[in-house]
């Protein structure tokens, strides 16, 4: 029982992440490597911030285990995430073809190695219990959202770059992605302000995930058809 629920939930896990890969055309150019490149500079960069994480804020958990939270210490650890943002142009400018092709490489490559190094290790604690657990389920829904965001902050990346992006949307562009890094900040304190439950933060996450990746997918669109 343990190895079917756990292998249930990586096909959760992971199935939306090949069918992305199989049915957007990303695999007619032959980028499987580059998704696994894009992986690697993900764990990469996760390393760099643990070592500026554990290089400016050495006792920042001390705060938490005495019941204190600290608005601006947390909004400089969040910060570092800026980190993603550089990872994400280095695995985007790693690609070639057109833009889509880049775009749903990089964040295929980059949210995948997320799922890998987060949830795997978790799912299977997880699997070993005899009964079943929601929390579970609900981590492979995270991931899916995840697919999401990483998908629409990609989207953002490519178009910041982009010499030939109208300035009317430059604006956009660049608030949006100066407020991703802060997004699991805003959100942690939302569901705080608006005391949700575990399934209602997943919802919150998806709804936000959704608009941004709306809002890319236009911006997209109106650069494509000039």
């Amino acid at each position: 029982m343990t190895l079917y629920h756990f292998g249930n939930c990586l096909a959760l896990v992971y199935a939306p992440y090949h069918m992305a890969y199989k049915f957007s055309g990303i695999s007619e150019y032959a980028t499987f490597s580059k998704c696994v490149y894009a992986g690697g500079l993900y764990i990469f960069t996760q390393l760099c911030k643990m070592l500026l994480l554990a290089t400016f804020f050495p006792d920042s958990d001390g705060s938490h285990t005495s019941g204190d939270y600290d608005v601006f210490l947390e909004i400089l650890k969040a910060t570092v995430d800026f980190a993603d943002l550089f990872g994400l142009y280095f695995a985007l400018n790693s690609v070639p073809g057109k833009g889509h092709a880049k775009i749903l490489t990089a964040a295929i490559g980059w949210a995948s190695a997320e799922v890998l190094v987060t949830r795997s290790v978790a799912l299977w604690v997880g699997a070993r219990g005899s009964e079943f657990s929601w929390r579970y389920v609900r981590a492979c829904a995270e991931s899916n959202v995840a697919l999401l965001q990483h998908s629409a902050v990609a989207a953002l990346v490519w178009l910041a770059q982009r010499k030939d992006l109208p300035r009317a949307q430059a604006p956009l562009v660049l608030a949006l992605l100066a407020l991703a890094p802060y997004r699991a900040l805003l959100e942690d304190a939302a569901a705080a302000l608006l005391a949700l439950g575990a399934w209602a933060l997943l919802a919150l996450r998806a709804a936000h995930a959704l608009l941004l990746g709306l809002a890319a997918l236009a911006m997209y669109a109106m650069l494509a058809r000039q």
